[in-house]
C-alpha cells in the first residue's frame, strides 16, 4: 500500500450550503434517453472537500494494479481500491459523495470504486465501464475530492469532437448506462503541475457481482 501526504489546497470563497448544494440544472454534456452525461459543479465548502479527500487518502486499501500492455507487464498508472457500497459507507467521506450523488442521480448503488491519481503522470485510458458488470438502465456516479482533473468523452463513431470538462473536487459527474455504448471516457496525462484526486465511482452491479 502507497501513501501520500495530504496536499495543501487553494483556498476558495466559502459557499452557501443552505438548501440543495447543487444547482438544479446541471452541465448537460451528452444526451440520451437515460439521461446521458451529466455535470454539477461543486458547492461544498472547501474544507469538507480536503477532509475528505484526507480520510479517503488514509482509509481505503490502495493497491496498484499491474497489466500486460504492449507485451510487458506494467503498473496502472493509479492507485485504485473497490468495495461494496454496504462496507464502503463505514467511511465518514464515502457517506459525504453517496449523499451528494443520491441528490441528483439516486439509484440503488451497490459497489464504490475509487482510483488514486497522484499527480499529472497518473491516468486513464478511453474506455467504456465493463457492461457485463453494470445493472442495464443504471448510471454512473462520480464523485471528485482533491485536485481538479479534465475528462476527456469521445464517441465511439468518431462523428463529434471530443468533450472536455474539469472534475472539480466536489463535484458530481453521472453517465447513463446507454452513454457507455456509444462513449469512451478517460483522464489524460498533464504536464501541468497538478496534486492529487480521488475519485469515487458509485455503481449498481448485476446480482451476483
Amino acid at each position: 500500500m502507497q501513501t501520500l501526504a495530504a496536499p495543501l489546497f487553494p483556498a476558495r470563497p466559502a459557499q452557501s450550503t443552505q438548501g440543495s448544494l447543487f444547482d438544479p440544472q446541471p452541465l448537460r454534456l451528452i444526451s440520451d434517453a437515460e439521461g446521458g452525461v451529466r455535470y454539477w459543479p461543486p458547492r461544498m465548502p472547501e474544507a469538507e472537500q480536503q477532509r475528505c479527500f484526507a480520510q479517503l487518502l488514509q482509509a481505503l486499501p490502495w493497491q496498484q494494479e499491474r497489466r500486460q500492455m504492449y507485451e510487458r507487464m506494467l503498473d496502472v498508472p493509479r492507485l485504485q481500491a473497490s468495495l461494496p457500497l454496504a462496507e464502503a459507507c463505514a467511511i465518514p467521506a464515502v457517506r459525504v459523495a453517496y449523499q451528494l450523488v443520491q441528490e441528483v442521480a439516486p439509484s440503488a448503488f451497490s459497489h464504490v470504486g475509487f482510483n488514486l491519481y497522484r499527480d499529472g503522470q497518473d491516468s486513464v485510458a478511453m474506455h467504456n465501464d465493463r457492461l457485463h458488470r453494470l445493472a442495464p438502465g443504471q448510471p454512473i456516479a462520480l464523485v471528485s475530492f482533491g485536485h481538479a482533473r479534465e475528462m476527456v468523452l469521445r464517441a465511439k463513431n468518431g462523428g463529434h469532437r471530443p468533450v472536455r470538462v474539469l472534475l472539480e473536487p466536489g463535484s458530481v459527474l453521472s453517465m447513463s448506462h446507454a452513454s457507455q455504448f456509444t462513449h469512451k471516457h478517460g483522464i489524460p496525462k498533464t504536464r501541468d503541475s497538478v496534486g492529487a484526486r480521488i475519485s469515487c465511482a458509485f455503481r449498481v452491479r448485476p446480482s451476483g457481482l
